[in-house]
């Protein structure tokens, strides 16, 4: 899965283009703060004009809004055209993992599923990494960037729990994050979530298999189970995983609703003292916002990492197979 970054023909593609996407991620978080910082000036700008009229005048308040636009509009410009060319990236690494199957295939064509391993797994596995590694990435980056910010804005402010700690916000926003994650992870595991993925999978490629021979079977009797019999299975573990899956949405439905809250919740102290401003509190609950968000991205990604961790297992098992014949017959 990975002769992507150890060829020589995909070297520039796999390295210069990992930096290429990893450098537009950090200048997109970069932009995300100096909106940050955008949102306590405007807010304090609205701030003054609510509480005294005519404090500002309307050039200031159209000023303003412009700064914002340009903000967004470069903002946009680079994330489309970094999921442009991360599409591109990836498709070059299917294609990566579709030339090698290719040239074992006269071997790999007797394991079952193989044509499912080789055509869909592969699609599944490059646009689950499309979307969850560079999610990955930028919470990292987020982390290194709104951290520092979230500690200045908090000096002074009396936080719940934690009162006038310099950390407080900072470690509240982890053991928040981290306890949720736990939780759920932990749910995930006794539910077997993964598990479950992975016979899902194993059945469906079962049912596959026996329509494609049903196709020359006129009497429609395949052994060893018949057409009927084969759904009937696929039936049995949709359903299972849909209940396994209620399980656990019941626990992150719930956490995430929650989550709205959090911030206000550290910050019940300082806004009923009146100890900052709307800006202020605007840019630090923002900041905690990022800051958490980063630190849940397991809980956030977290059926998504499932369903790559089962196609990962699958093609794993697939190319061990693959290996375990060449052996066989250089034996």
């Amino acid at each position: 899965m990975f002769r992507f970054f150890t060829t020589r023909k995909w070297l520039l593609w796999s390295w210069l283009g990992s930096a290429a996407i990893l450098s537009s991620l950090w200048v997109q978080v970069q932009i995300d703060v100096e909106i940050n910082e955008w949102f306590g000036e405007f807010y304090d700008l609205i701030q003054k004009a609510l509480g005294e009229p005519n404090s500002i005048t309307i050039e200031e308040y159209w000023s303003s809004l412009f700064s914002f636009m340009s903000l967004a509009a470069i903002y946009v410009a680079i994330a489309v055209l970094v999921s442009y060319f991360t599409a591109h990236f990836l498709f070059r690494w299917r294609t990566s993992m579709v030339e090698w199957y290719h040239s074992v295939y006269h071997q790999a064509r007797k394991i079952e599923g193989a044509s499912q391993r080789v055509q869909e797994d592969t699609i599944k596995f490059t646009r689950i990494m499309e979307g969850l590694g560079t999610s990955f990435i930028e919470a990292i980056m987020v982390l290194v960037q709104f951290v520092p910010i979230l500690l200045g804005l908090s000096i002074g402010i009396p936080i719940f729990f934690f009162g006038d700690w310099e950390f407080g916000l900072v470690t509240g926003a982890l053991v928040w994050s981290i306890g949720g994650t736990v939780f759920l992870v932990a749910l995930g595991w006794l539910l077997r979530l993964v598990g479950i993925e992975y016979d899902l999978q194993k059945k469906e490629a079962a049912y596959r298999k026996i329509l494609v021979i049903a196709e020359d079977d006129d009497s429609q009797n395949v052994r060893p189970k018949t057409i009927e019999e084969i759904f009937l299975d696929v039936r049995s573990i949709h359903f299972l995983s849909y209940l396994r899956y209620l399980y656990f949405n019941i626990g992150r439905v719930a956490y995430l609703q929650a989550n709205v809250l959090s911030a206000y919740v550290f910050l019940a102290p300082a806004i009923v003292a009146g100890v900052v401003t709307l800006g202020v509190m605007q840019q630090i609950i923002r900041a905690f916002g990022r800051v958490e968000g980063s630190m849940q991205y397991l809980l956030r990604a977290w059926p998504t990492i499932i369903e790559l961790l089962s196609v990962y297992k699958r093609l794993r098992e697939f190319e061990a197979k693959i290996f375990y014949d060449q052996n066989a017959l250089t034996e």
